[in-house]
């Protein structure tokens, strides 16, 4: 017998079938949010939020993790959907849509999460919707899914190790991703969210393990409400740095690698192309998990502007970036 959910009262339906079956029932569909803030003005601690839902394990997770002061922060909370798939909480963390692509509230309690948060998202872009992905392994499904991307204003207080800390006016990002993504089978992904005062750099771009591209799309959205601009043709050049500021190999799991630095350059439609010089400190690595993770890092742009931001780096195996790992089972190519 199929269940319904109290979202099938609504009229959102796009097939005929109830809103909690997905089109392919795959062990790493998911629907998930993700928010990071940090400072505008320095590179300093950093806050993360996530929730996800997992239709085929039936779970409900989120991760509150970051950097605080220097220290690697991750906590994981979750719940079994017992009939609901939706609301988005878990006995740790909860998010609500206040104003849907306006404001957010996110929350994390300091009892049961090593990283608290009582803070307010709120927008300070258009959302950006990215063109819908895909990549196989031979006959097997690697990756189906589709994503959004939005620059916005952090506020409220972050809690850890009993200290509660405020946020005025940070900056940064939140996505919205569904489908499939298994991804500890994925080559390479490169993940850029650049802030500046007057908008954001957002990327999202795939490789396979030789360095062909398989996918990339991305924008700038000005922060003055305006519409944001397609990103057609994006390149990279980044190299792992050691705590010395000598260039590291990132090895089987980045025991040496503590930063990162390089350039990104985007082309938008209608020709322009912006180069950005970054470097940063690797803040929240995935290991064990999977490869690689995000770097806060600083940058200029070539005409002169100064910001901040993300830049996440992660996959199984790639020539450049993860040349040493044995990846888990055959890899797209």
């Amino acid at each position: 017998m199929r269940r319904l959910t109290a979202f099938d009262e609504y009229l959102i339906h796009q097939t005929p079938e109830p809103l909690a079956t997905v089109q392919t029932q795959h062990e790493h569909w998911r629907e998930s949010l993700f928010f990071v803030a940090h400072r505008p003005d320095q590179l300093g601690d950093m806050v993360i939020l996530t929730m996800a839902t997992f239709p085929l394990r039936g779970i409900m997770d989120s991760l509150q993790m970051g950097n605080i002061g220097g220290t690697k922060v991750l906590a994981h909370s979750e719940r079994p959907h017992a009939g609901d798939p939706h609301t988005m909480t878990t006995p740790a963390a909860r998010i609500e849509v206040v104003t849907p692509f306006e404001e957010l509230h996110l929350w994390a309690d300091p009892e049961q999460s090593a990283l608290g948060m009582d803070l307010t998202f709120s927008a300070r872009t258009q959302p950006y919707a990215l063109r819908r992905g895909n990549m196989r392994a031979g006959n097997e499904l690697i990756w189906d899914q589709s994503h959004m991307l939005q620059s916005g204003w952090f506020n409220g207080t972050y809690t850890y190790e009993g200290t509660t800390r405020e946020v005025i006016n940070w900056w940064g990002q939140r996505d919205h991703s569904w489908g499939i993504r298994h991804h500890a089978r994925c080559p390479l992904w490169m993940w850029l969210q650049l802030q500046l005062p007057d908008g954001f750099f957002g990327m999202w771009h795939w490789e396979f393990a030789n360095g062909a591209p398989v996918y990339s799309d991305g924008c700038w959205t000005p922060a003055d409400g305006g519409d944001p601009i397609p990103v057609v043709a994006f390149r990279h050049d980044f190299t792992w740095l050691q705590s010395d500021g000598a260039a590291a190999r990132y090895g089987d799991h980045g025991e040496t690698v503590a930063g990162l630095q390089g350039t990104a350059s985007f082309t938008l439609a209608g020709g322009r192309t912006i180069t950005v010089e970054t470097g940063g400190r690797f803040d929240r690595p995935y290991e064990p998990f999977q490869r690689g993770g995000l770097n806060q890092v600083a940058f200029t742009t070539d005409d002169g502007r100064h910001g901040n931001g993300i830049i996440e780096i992660t996959g199984a195996h790639h020539h450049r970036y993860f040349p040493d790992t044995t990846a888990p089972g055959p890899l797209p190519c």
